[in-house]
């Protein structure tokens, strides 16, 4: 049987985007599911796209992501080098091959002389393609004497190298997740193999790495679909149809309203990153926003995406990495486009935020509190995530909902005030602080006791106390219950804030 090894082929044009993500995430689950191979390659083949940075940009991203190669440009491998850029004279033979075996052809028109011919289409209102249909009457091996063309390549006479597609000619290719897709060759051009720069167009680097790299399934895009059946073509004229892998074209990520495909631009326009980590544009500076950098756990991130156009047949949405390769199948990824949900991504991230532990949470909440030099230990943040665990949707979240836990109030909420804060207020909170002076120890049991003693011998309900009690404690009518929150805070910063909140909603 077959090894399985896939691959996952980023250009590194600029951010990886989700969708890239997610294809990377099917190709690993596939490859572990099967124990097969997974194959990190770089296709930098487009050398006036590059951008300085995206390489590491698309490593950093998988690793925070938890998705691991077997074989790449960053750990090496049996089939190295995994870089296109430095697998340059390999192209050039296969580009060779198949103009020695008539399945392709040197093509001499300028940039220029296609621009004009374009033209002249356009204004009959037709569309140019260089293929079957016209081939024969543009600058090329297949027109031109072979003295001549000898001659235009030995002076360096700006050339590519064109695949001949053949006319007339239904091509198959068999997808996994489409069943058999036909496309008439008429609908297809020459495309250029090979560029007059001495780099291989992604067509040919794609294929041939693919042959020798011994991959057994290509799992990608939906956009890449227009391409297969070139691909499938390329492998007949190589002679390899018996090696040539099985396909699998995944589908798009649409925006949430379902209008289209979700792009690398739409990103922070919606209000939610299209983005795994942040990215700032080497060339504009524009910075754009990540799940990292937005508090986003990267098990949530992965579980979110696995469900972006595939489903376990089961009620289940919570998977660890490791149950999704358990559950894994192409046979139920989805052929239509799925959309993204920015609340079904906070849903995701909620349910993981609240399965972690007191002291999970803390390792996430210390950080900011440093960033905001706030010193607190590591037993009193724990106190204060047990808490909370419940409350937070992203990391971020700890802090918002706990800052009272670590800073007085520096201000009130007003509409709080207006609703709560009656003439009598100030006097009961006054004598409600020997109440807590004497509560020895100052544990939730005992503050309970105490507090609903006071309650009654007052004969007043525990809202008129408790609602502006926490109002001078948070600031307004927000955070976990009073006793919980009085108990870690400690009486030595409660009455300190009973104390000034009187003091300020008095002055």
């Amino acid at each position: 049987m077959r090894e399985v090894r896939v691959r996952f082929a980023p250009s590194p044009t600029g951010p990886l985007h989700i969708g890239g993500v997610r294809t990377a995430l099917y190709n690993y689950l596939f490859a572990r599911k099967l124990g097969g191979k997974f194959i990190l390659r770089i296709e930098d083949t487009d050398q006036g796209r590059f951008v300085p940075g995206a390489e590491q940009y698309i490593i950093e991203s998988l690793t925070w992501s938890g998705i691991h190669f077997d074989e790449g440009v960053h750990i090496g491998g049996p089939y190295a080098p995994y870089r296109q850029s430095d697998r340059k004279e390999i192209y050039h033979q296969y580009a060779l091959q198949l103009l020695q075996n008539g399945t392709a052809y040197y093509a001499f028109d300028t940039p220029e002389e296609l621009d004009a011919i374009r033209k002249q289409y356009e204004s009959r209102k037709e569309t140019f393609q260089y293929g079957p249909q016209t081939r024969m009457g543009l600058k090329n091996s297949l027109t031109l004497p072979e003295n001549e063309v000898k001659e235009m390549l030995d002076a360096g006479v700006h050339n590519v190298i064109r695949v001949t597609i053949p006319e007339h000619e239904t091509i198959t290719v068999h997808d996994l997740i489409r069943g058999v897709v036909t496309v008439d060759s008429a609908l297809l051009d020459d495309k250029v193999l090979y560029k007059s720069d001495g780099m291989p167009t992604y067509h040919l680097a794609n294929v041939v790495d693919d042959y020798l790299m011994k991959i057994s399934h290509v799992i990608r895009g939906e956009e890449w679909l227009p391409s297969a059946p070139l691909h499938v073509l390329l492998y007949r004229f190589f002679g390899w149809e018996k090696e040539m892998p099985e396909f699998a074209h995944l589908p798009l990520l649409l925006k949430p309203d379902g209008n289209g495909k979700l792009s690398k631009r739409d990103g922070d326009r919606l209000g939610f990153p299209v983005f795994p980590l942040r990215w700032t544009d080497p060339k504009t500076n524009e910075v754009s926003s990540g799940y990292r950098e937005s508090g986003y756990l990267p098990e949530a991130f992965v579980n979110m995406l696995a469900f972006l156009g595939w489903n376990p047949g089961t009620e289940q949405e919570l998977f660890t990495l490791d149950e999704l390769v358990q559950e894994f199948s192409i046979e139920r990824v989805s052929k239509s486009g799925a959309k993204f949900d920015v609340e079904k991504a906070h849903w995701f991230n909620h349910q993981y935020m609240s399965k972690k532990t007191p002291a999970e949470l803390a390792a996430l909440l210390i950080p900011i509190l440093e960033l905001k030099n706030i010193k607190a230990s590591l037993e009193y943040v724990e106190q204060v995530c047990a808490l909370i665990h419940d409350r937070a949707v992203l990391i971020p979240d700890l802090f918002t909902q706990s800052h009272f836990f670590f800073l007085d109030p520096e201000s009130y909420d007003e509409k709080v005030v207006a609703k709560i804060w009656k003439t009598e207020t100030p006097t009961l909170l006054a004598e409600y602080i020997p109440v807590l002076e004497a509560t020895e120890p100052f544990i939730k049991e005992n503050i309970e006791i105490n507090t609903k003693e006071f309650v009654q011998n007052k004969g007043i309900g525990m809202g008129q106390l408790m609602n502006p009690l926490r109002l001078t404690v948070v600031g307004t009518n927000a955070g976990p219950g009073m006793m919980d929150m009085m108990a870690v805070i400690g009486k030595e910063f409660i009455i300190p804030r009973i104390r000034q909140c009187i003091e300020k909603i008095k002055g």
